[in-house]
């Protein structure tokens, strides 16, 4: 088994054990149905959840998982395997850089914003690190004001060289060696992830035409090997509700929560247990 903290985790009852092997085996059969010609990362997401249910999963050959808050993330890495490749997919806070760049099993940020945020992380990210630590900028593909990221950029974008988008992405590329651009993520609006499957789904396609625009412009400044995985900007897009029709659209990254885990209390709820 997989090396852990010298923190113990408590098992999960054998019970629980076969429900989240039963649920991670059904995920991953319709993330290889929706997509049989690649090869996607499946991130579950376990905001909210115990270390038990984590482990449990990674006896399952799960490794990538994503969370929402620092500090549960935090918490999580401190006592669950070494192996793990943890994504920060929560609000990104640039005070909160420090503290994430500590864990040292950091996969990947996916909500980076902001160019302070960048240059945080890759001021405290350790120089004894193997790797650069993953980068996707989060792009507000919707327009909904109460959705974080950036403005995509699209054909009738003017000026797509000066866009706080393409500018993000240049900078991390050229003044943060400690991080690397991975790709570009979003959160489509509720109403698009509930249409039928068979309906295209305008956030999906805005995010594949930023993309398009984007890896157009880095070709023209950077080498390949720069950014991206050989000059291609990854995509994460799709959670339990549409992940199907995100891969279907392109999506090389899936978080999936309540698939795999089932139904969470909400934060409130769980403060007055």
């Amino acid at each position: 088994m997989a090396s852990t903290s010298s923190t113990p985790v408590a098992r999960a009852s054998a019970e629980r054990i076969a429900e989240l092997h039963e649920s991670l085996s059904e995920i991953r059969a319709k993330v290889q149905n929706a997509s049989p010609s690649r090869q996607p990362t499946l991130v579950a997401v376990s905001k909210y959840k115990p270390a038990s249910d984590v482990l449990a999963c990674v006896e399952d050959g799960q490794l990538d998982f994503g969370e929402n808050y620092v500090q549960e993330l935090v918490d999580k890495a401190a006592q669950l395997p070494q192996e793990i490749r943890w994504h920060f997919i929560g609000t990104l806070q640039s005070n909160k850089a420090k503290v994430l760049a500590s864990i040292p099993n950091l996969y990947a940020i996916q909500t980076v914003t902001s160019t302070k945020a960048a240059t945080a992380l890759n001021k405290y990210i350790s120089s004894d690190r193997a790797t650069p630590l993953n980068i996707l900028l989060q792009v507000n593909t919707s327009g909904e004001e109460n959705k974080s990221g950036l403005p995509p950029l699209t054909s009738s974008t003017t000026s797509p060289d000066e866009t706080e988008l393409t500018k993000l992405a240049k900078h991390i590329i050229s003044e943060c060696p400690r991080l690397r651009l991975q790709g570009l993520m979003t959160i489509g609006s509720l109403a698009e992830s509930l249409a039928s499957v068979e309906k295209p789904n305008h956030d999906f396609e805005t995010l594949v035409e930023t993309r398009t625009a984007l890896e157009a412009l880095l070709k023209e400044w950077f080498s390949p090997d720069k950014w991206g995985a050989n000059g291609k900007l990854l995509l994460s897009m799709g959670m339990s509700s549409d992940f199907e029709a995100a891969l279907k659209s392109g999506s090389d990254i899936a978080r999936v929560g309540t698939g795999i885990f089932g139904s969470r209390l909400k934060k409130e709820e769980i403060k007055s247990t």
